[in-house]
């Protein structure tokens, strides 16, 4: 997998780069110090597999940036590393196309497992922002987070909703987020939600898991 990554402060961005290579050497970093080098890479290369990026750096206003990397790179999951903890920022962030906020205060391994949540299809927020807080997607994600890992996945079933099959259905048609959050009439930020508790409910990994066993469960028919 090939891994944008972007930050101003070299120290934290060499550092993210040996925390990323050490967990997988086979991982390709490209490294970026500001927005505008961000675009330039973009405009030459958008083969990326994720991008990890700061806030606040040079080159555009960080709204505006997140935005138009996601409409470059719209499958591409985008998570966003930064000092900034407030659950605004955090909440527009997904709205408009982020899959995760990781602060910097993080350590290596909440890092790792963040991205491999992401790099599935899930979304990921601060645990601790998740008590403080009352905004609808976030409300979401606290049942997630709640929910328990499926032992017995037909048991599941009960808890499964009927917005969270309609989801899978439309994944087993290699539809994207944007795709599914258009047909259903939903924000992008909320569909992610409905993967992360679909694939813990199913107890997989990753939406082609996901798809395997909804067929298996007959959750899904040709």
């Amino acid at each position: 997998m090939k891994i944008l990554i972007a930050d101003d402060h070299e120290l934290f961005l060499k550092g993210l780069e040996m925390v990323l290579k050490d967990y997988n050497p086979e991982w390709e970093i490209v490294s970026a110090k500001s927005y505008t080098e961000i675009f330039s890479i973009l405009k030459r290369d958008n083969d990326f597999g994720l991008v990890l990026t700061d806030l606040a750096m040079p080159g555009s206003r960080w709204l505006d940036a997140i935005t138009s990397i996601h409409e470059s790179l719209p499958e591409t999951p985008i998570i966003i590393l930064s000092a900034v903890f407030d659950k605004e920022v955090v909440q527009k962030t997904i709205e408009i196309g982020a899959a995760g906020y990781i602060p910097k205060t993080s350590s290596n391994a909440i890092i790792i497992s963040a991205i491999n949540l992401v790099v599935s299809g899930g979304v990921y927020i601060p645990p601790e922002l998740l008590h403080h807080t009352d905004q609808n997607e976030f409300d979401l994600l606290k049942q997630v987070e709640k929910l328990p890992v499926a032992k017995n996945v037909e048991d599941n079933l009960k808890i499964l909703s009927p917005r969270q099959i309609d989801v899978i259905r439309l994944i087993s048609k290699g539809k994207s987020n944007k795709q599914i959050a258009y047909e259903l009439g939903l924000t992008e930020g909320t569909v992610k939600l409905h993967v992360t508790a679909i694939l813990k409910l199913l107890n997989v990994y990753n939406r082609t898991g996901a798809v395997v066993e909804a067929t298996k469960l007959g959750l899904i028919h040709d």
